[in-house]
């Protein structure tokens, strides 16, 4: 079957993530600056940094989705229209918003940026699909509670200039649409302002009133992990995805590691080139979501049930990452370290053209060229031979035994 060409949307948390996004692929990244993100956490972008973003994916013909998607007080908003007014400056191509408010403040300030409306919003249906783009949306990012023949349905009952975005891979939430008041009750961070400390994710136990101090599992073993969530996976599902008419497809992760973002967007671009020349996405693609940190993984609410949760708490990786390529020098890579490994250590080279390539390490000289038996410090500079030639941002990984 022949399907229009998707977007693939991928995260970034800082100027490092970002560049790996663009090398690796990505038609578009969603980032953040220093206000108004649900992540406030990550390393997010100044206003200097937001221009370079925009100019970086400008330059490889990709595009910049800016995420203003908390629910923000009276008090916040005041500072609102000079960011929006630098958006419109800069040239970003979108604002991912979550309040109606916002939204017509981004139709007043940043009149050339798209309106993109946030999964925050909880976008379920087509007649709330309809009046966002009666408002001026030129996309929705559909609540990730929705089985593909609702998709379905909503794609079918709304006009086609509307866009439509869903994650296809990544960590999942407990709450509706991201929409959660645990974080704030029990912690006083509010999730909904991007300051989530992620309480479903915490073990607990039963305490019987007259006996404090005592915390009963409520399970045998592993623990107790009540609201815990799998991470999401659909690259093995992208043409159905593609089918039920979503036009950009969404990695979550711009808390996760260059590793991640690399890695996973190598995957997807790859997954996605396959099929759009009508052939099935190759298993080592498939494979490739193993090598990088995740819980285990669930297809959401696609296919119905979800069986979204699950006990583990722990996160698991293939692989690690143990150096990024910088550069060239006299035919040998030079890298900067991200993890120990030492001479004849099997690793792995990923670029952005090849399958994963399996090497033994060898011939390792620090920065003087001086033959050394490992790369043990943090950011350490050094160079090695690779198998195939590797432009900068390739990377080096060990495999877990």
């Amino acid at each position: 079957m022949k399907f229009t060409k998707p977007e693939l949307l991928c995260p970034a948390g800082d100027m490092e993530r970002l560049e790996m996004a663009l090398h690796y692929g990505a038609d578009a990244v969603y980032l953040a600056g220093e206000q108004f993100g649900m992540r406030a956490a990550a390393g997010n972008f100044s206003p200097d940094e937001l221009r370079q973003a925009v100019s970086l994916a400008h330059e490889v013909g990709a595009k910049v989705h800016v995420t203003c998607n908390t629910l923000p007080r009276d008090d916040e908003l005041r500072s609102l229209p000079a960011f929006l007014e630098l958006l419109e400056d800069i040239g970003a191509d979108a604002v991912i918003a979550a309040d109606f408010g916002v939204m017509g403040m981004v139709k007043r300030y940043a009149p050339h940026v798209a309106l993109h409306v946030s999964t925050q919003f909880g976008v379920v249906n087509s007649a709330s699909a309809c009046a966002l783009y009666d408002y001026g949306a030129s996309r929705v990012v559909l609540a990730r509670e929705l089985h593909l023949d609702e998709i379905a349905a909503i794609r079918a009952n709304t006009p086609k200039e509307l866009e439509l975005e869903a994650f296809v891979h990544g960590a999942m939430c407990v709450s509706f649409s991201g929409r959660c008041l645990l974080s704030n009750y029990m912690t006083g961070r509010d999730a909904n302002r991007g300051r989530c400390a992620q309480p479903c994710r915490w073990e607990y136990g039963l305490v019987e009133r007259q006996r404090p101090g005592e915390v009963f599992q409520i399970v045998e073993d592993g623990g107790t992990f009540l609201l815990n969530s799998r991470d999401m996976r659909m690259i093995d599902h992208l043409p159905e995805l593609l089918e039920a008419g979503i036009t950009s497809l969404k990695i979550e992760g711009r808390m996760k590691s260059v590793y991640y973002v690399g890695a996973v967007t190598n995957a997807y671009r790859h997954a996605l080139n396959a099929i759009m020349s009508g052939e099935p996405v190759p298993k080592v693609w498939v494979q490739e979501t193993e090598q990088i940190s995740h819980r285990p993984y669930s297809t959401g609410f696609y296919f119905g049930e979800p069986g979204q949760y699950t006990s583990e708490s722990a996160y698991f990786s293939g692989a690690e990452v143990c150096a990024i390529v910088t550069g060239s020098e006299q035919g040998r890579a030079v890298l900067s370290q991200r993890n120990k490994f030492s001479n004849g250590d099997l690793l792995e080279l990923i670029t952005r053209d090849h399958e994963p390539v399996s090497f033994a390490a060898s011939d390792l000289r620090d920065e003087d060229g001086i033959q050394i038996d490992s790369v043990p410090h943090p950011m350490q500079r050094f160079t090695m031979p690779l198998p195939i030639t590797a432009e900068p941002l390739s990377l080096v990984r060990k495999k877990r035994i």
